[in-house]
């Protein structure tokens, strides 16, 4: 079972990847917005690594998506905590999940994001990453899941970057975006080989 405690260990090692590559990140967001990506990614990710989660562990993902927005209001934190906040609502009043629950809690993190921020697959967004990481763990077992989750994220970035953005800030630049890695979709790259 997944509980508060594993959620915690695996929120100090994505805490770490994010600070890592935070200068990264600001990088590729800098070429299509204003370049505060990173410092977002961090910057959430540490306050939510050093947050005392309770152990109902609904309650615990709620906690971590307050901690995103105690340090960024940003578009990019708001959907994170958003997606945090869909995932808890699932699992509100539990001490835990199973590994198989995870593609439907990511599923639902997705869709949140996606009414929250107006989004559509295929316009080169972190919404592109999430879904091709429920569909690349669906079925799998615990062992392989996070293997599955790096591998469609990289994927991810790499078909993406041919593509313009459409949506965002970035849109603005959707020629220049070409042959660019979208920001949103390599910080959840980071992210997913953090764990």
């Amino acid at each position: 079972m997944i509980d508060s405690k594993v959620l915690s260990s695996a929120l100090q090692r994505v805490s770490a990847a994010a600070a890592a590559a935070s200068p990264e990140l600001c990088t590729a967001d800098g070429a299509l917005g204003d370049g505060d990506l990173g410092i977002t990614v961090s910057e959430g990710f540490a306050e939510a690594a050093n947050a005392a989660l309770p152990d109902d562990f609904g309650l615990a993902l709620l906690e971590i998506a307050k901690a995103f927005q105690r340090v960024s209001s940003s578009s990019y934190g708001t959907l994170v905590a958003t997606g945090f906040m869909a995932a808890a609502k699932a699992t509100k009043g539990r001490p835990g999940i199973e590994s198989g629950e995870i593609p439907a809690l990511v599923a639902a993190a997705r869709d949140a994001m996606m009414t929250r921020g107006k989004g559509a697959l295929g316009d080169k967004t972190v919404l592109d990453s999430l879904d091709a990481i429920v569909k690349a763990i669906d079925g799998t077992t615990s062992g392989t899941m996070i293997g599955k989750a790096v591998e469609a994220a990289r994927e991810t970035v790499e078909t993406f970057k041919t593509q313009p953005n459409k949506l965002g800030r970035a849109r603005m630049f959707a020629d220049k975006s070409i042959g660019l890695p979208d920001p949103g979709q390599l910080a959840l790259q980071r992210i997913v080989e953090g764990l």
